[in-house]
């Protein structure tokens, strides 16, 4: 199938379409569990069942991949949607959370929908949430990340999609994006991560993420079954009758490395599994559409995104990434070490939600950092900047606190520039996206994380 020029054919209301801000005010009115800890957080899918069938069922025009994880689902995603706009698709992405705005989270033809593309159809959701709130019907129990999870949902089925390619937000089995069927379930790897919602155990999160695999689908998976995590994606795979599908990585295989070889796999399979789905020579779809040029298309920001700052003593090297968690900062600081271009010590300026394993990520972070400059997110829900610091200086790690994070940059790019060092940004994407601004695009990306 060749592409034809993406449009959103949503219904035009009668009366004046609402600006985004509008839209969004709404929006915020409703349960937002990015910005409060998790302990308490209610995950269940009827809320989106009954959105979805008061807006026609649009998720059942779809054809999906969906990308699960704990680390590495938002680049893989990006990576498969690369490939299928190679080969001539039309093709939607839905990834959380967003770095900069709130529309990154929904795209079209490998770029972001418009401001006003998404405020129709997301008043659309509202309506029908507040529907449901005076019907008393499960839909009036929406969350933040349902309501927007059923629009883009909503975007997608009335776009005339060939593939939809939908990133899991938490878990799988309850996530509001599991409300799909997908034809391929990725799962990209397991580790700790949103233990009191998921479970205390590799084997425990596994079962969940796994519970996005669905009867006829196929598993595309890092994981092997001798692995305590894989086990249990591979009985669920085993118990649906679907194939599970495993990459064939080199040893010590960076994390670009790993991603490319996980998508290309799931586009292999779609390749073989539907004879019709070719590229723009005919070809049928498979990893050879990931070249250099579409992988290099298919970075995200804040994963592992090189930038500058300008200082008196010369350009520093900034890394953003949002690396989150131990094993994720793990290996971003392994590809990191291999490069021949960042000069000198790494300077750390960190922030952290409240629920991350914080004292096992500053241990990761003491065997690389020379100095670690801790800060905080006022509006997220988050680790305070002395609190970080107290738990760096019980690491063994040189830190201090700049509360505010524009300062906390300014002072980090300070001693990064006096020591000749770099400066990696990481613990949050929300960091990220509030400093990214602040800093200088390099003029290509050398690596890419999840």
């Amino acid at each position: 199938m060749n592409a034809a020029p993406l449009s959103a054919p949503l219904d035009v209301p009668s009366r004046p379409a609402p600006g985004l801000p509008e839209v969004l005010a709404r929006l915020d009115r409703l349960t937002d569990w990015e910005r409060r800890p998790r302990g308490g957080m209610r995950v269940g899918l009827a809320p989106m069942h009954d959105l979805l069938a008061r807006l026609g069922a649009p998720q059942r025009r779809l054809q999906v991949v969906h990308v699960g994880g704990t680390k590495g689902k938002g680049s893989v995603s990006a990576l498969i949607e690369a490939g299928l706009l190679r080969a001539g698709l039309r093709v939607g992405r839905y990834a959380s959370p967003h770095v900069e705005s709130v529309t990154e989270r929904v795209c079209l033809g490998g770029a972001p929908v418009t401001e006003a593309v998404l405020a129709r159809a997301l008043a659309r959701t509202l309506d029908a949430h507040e529907a449901a709130r005076r019907d008393e019907s499960a839909g009036g129990d929406a969350t933040w990340f349902d309501v927007l999870t059923a629009t883009a949902l909503l975007i997608f089925g009335e776009a005339g999609l060939d593939w939809a390619v939908i990133e899991v937000g938490l878990g799988g089995r309850l996530d509001s994006t599991n409300a799909v069927d997908g034809d391929v379930a990725v799962i990209t790897n397991i580790g700790l991560e949103h233990t009191e919602i998921l479970g205390h155990t590799r084997a425990a999160i596994a079962a969940e993420k796994a519970g996005i695999l669905k009867p006829g689908a196929a598993l595309v998976t890092t994981l092997s079954p001798e692995d305590e995590a894989g086990a249990v994606a591979a009985g669920r795979a085993a118990a649906l009758g679907c194939p599970v599908l495993r990459p064939v990585l080199p040893p010590g295989a960076s994390i670009a490395e790993e991603n490319a070889t996980l998508a290309g796999l799931v586009l292999d399979h779609l390749g073989r599994d539907h004879p019709g789905l070719r590229d723009r020579g005919g070809a049928p779809v498979s990893a050879a559409l990931l070249d250099g040029a579409t992988r290099a298309a298919a970075c995200l920001p804040g994963r592992l995104e090189r930038r500058t700052i300008r200082r008196a003593e010369g350009p520093v090297p900034v890394v953003l990434d949002g690396a989150h968690v131990p094993f994720n900062l793990a290996a971003v600081l392994r590809d990191l070490v291999r490069a021949d271009d960042l000069p000198g010590p790494c300077i750390a300026l960190v922030a952290m939600a409240g629920d991350k394993d914080a004292p096992g990520f500053l241990a990761v972070l003491a065997r690389h950092a020379a100095r670690l400059v801790c800060t905080e997110m006022p509006e997220r829900r988050g680790h305070g900047a002395e609190t970080l610091q107290a738990l760096a200086l019980a690491e063994g790690i040189d830190a201090e606190a700049v509360a505010l994070p524009g300062a906390a940059l300014a002072r980090a790019a300070d001693l990064a520039a006096a020591r000749g060092g770099w400066l990696l940004v990481t613990g949050s994407l929300h960091l990220v996206g509030a400093l990214r601004g602040a800093t200088q695009a390099e003029a290509r990306n050398r690596l890419q994380s999840p």
